[in-house]
């Protein structure tokens, strides 16, 4: 009989621990949710500040392919204005890629991008090529080097990430947004 009368007497106790643990279990997602909100506001900035456009009214995309990659960026509206500063940003990543300077993503993500030491090292196997599209343009990289193209597949695979977007369809084609934001 005692040892009924002590399991009853310790239910409430155990209802009230596990509510405690509940609610900052809680709480501890929803700090986690604002902290990586905060986060990604903060970087969501730095990419405003770099590229010269808000990235939240324009449509982000890091296309993989076979020989390494595509990276896409349009305005969602017409925008000749913007247009141009993300063409201007496009060319810029052009030449610091090609010299193997990958300080603007390293601002805009205030960490060194996975794959960016690989590309800087093998950045005479590697080509980039910028190109206009409607309302934006689009950076090619392209390399045979196996080492190097995985080197870019993870770049772009950690862009993705960070910008919350996916591959998308090829540019040129009707897209709408391509990540909810």
């Amino acid at each position: 009989m005692r040892h009924r009368s002590e399991s009853r007497g310790r239910a409430p106790l155990r209802a009230l621990v596990v509510g405690a643990v509940a609610a900052v279990a809680t709480t501890s997602v929803r700090a986690h949710a604002q902290s990586s909100d905060t986060a990604f506001s903060a970087m969501q900035a730095r990419g405003a500040q770099t590229m010269g456009v808000d990235q939240a009214t324009s449509t982000h995309r890091f296309e993989p392919l076979p020989d390494g990659g595509r990276i896409v960026l349009v305005r969602d509206a017409p925008d000749s204005a913007g247009a141009e500063r993300i063409r201007a940003h496009l060319r810029a990543l052009r030449d610091a890629f090609a010299a193997g300077d990958f300080s603007m993503p390293m601002f805009i993500h205030m960490q060194t991008v996975p794959g960016a030491t690989v590309m800087a090292e093998r950045r005479h196997l590697i080509r980039y090529t910028e190109s206009d599209l409607p309302n934006g343009g689009a950076l090619r990289i392209e390399t045979t080097d196996p080492a190097a193209v995985a080197a870019v597949r993870a770049f772009l695979a950690f862009q993705r990430g960070a910008h919350r977007t996916s591959s998308g369809p090829p540019a040129g084609q009707p897209t709408g947004r391509s990540s909810p934001r």
